[in-house]
């Protein structure tokens, strides 16, 4: 589904049902002031918390969302929990849900938000893969939690940082070869004779090998994009984008 662009917000481009609705938010539009400049949506980076509950409910108006997003508390992890379920923050990395009315959320600035929809626009997901995460196995438990048929799946791949940005350690690219030798092309030596990681390439990869064939979205890159989206590796003190998926009545 394509949308109308709206303000502090890109709508997620990929052939998904019309009742299905995804997108991720900018830095743009909001109230906070620096560092958090401005549609700051993350609690827990030490904003005004004023400001971030100004920036939530009037994007969350704008969006027309149909309930308050179910907020994880992100750790890094591979845990996946039904959002639908969820009374209170919970320790965890993706959520999904296959009922009308329920939001799925992760936060980024950096890290790669994946959102997920079957063809039939039943059940959804959204996945926060950092390196540990997406190494660690995150998009293939939460394909396998939310019940997806990996050939019945489309992916979408949000803002993350992006190829040409994002150093990293022997450590990281040892993690990822370790599991798969096509992995390999997912890095290259950086000018710091150190590693060039692709987090959407990754992510396909992973993706790929799971069976799903339909993925779109990875071409935004947070680091490099200062005026639209909040980078934690540019700027240390930031703010966070949100990811948000959602059903409504058909």
């Amino acid at each position: 589904m394509t949308e109308t662009a709206k303000p502090g917000w890109i709508t997620a481009d990929w052939p998904v049902p019309e009742h299905v609705h995804a997108g991720c938010s900018l830095r743009t539009g909001g109230h906070s002031q620096q560092p958090y400049e401005s549609l700051n949506l993350g609690t827990h980076v030490g904003d005004d918390a004023a400001a971030v509950a100004q920036n939530r409910k009037s994007l969350f108006e704008r969006l027309g969302l149909p309930a308050e997003p179910v907020w994880l508390e992100q750790v890094h992890s591979t845990v996946v929990v039904n959002a639908a379920q969820q009374k209170a923050i919970t320790k965890a990395d993706a959520s999904y849900s296959h009922t009308v009315g329920v939001v799925c959320v992760v936060m980024t600035a950096d890290c790669l938000p994946v959102l997920f929809c079957d063809q039939q626009g039943s059940k959804i997901a959204a996945a926060h893969a950092g390196w540990r995460g997406l190494a660690d196995g995150v998009l293939e438990q939460t394909l396998q939690q939310a019940g997806f048929e990996p050939a019945n799946t489309l992916v979408w791949l949000g803002p993350g940082i992006g190829p040409d940005s994002y150093e990293v350690g022997d450590e990281v690219r040892e993690a990822f070869l370790s599991q798969s030798v096509h992995a390999e092309s997912a890095f290259r030596v950086s000018p710091n004779r150190r590693w060039l990681a692709n987090m959407p390439e990754l992510a396909r990869q992973r993706l790929n090998a799971a069976g799903v064939r339909q993925i779109y979205g990875g071409q935004h890159c947070t680091l490099k994009q200062a005026k639209e989206y909040f980078s934690y590796r540019r700027d240390g003190i930031t703010g966070r984008m949100a990811s948000l998926i959602w059903l409504t009545a058909q």
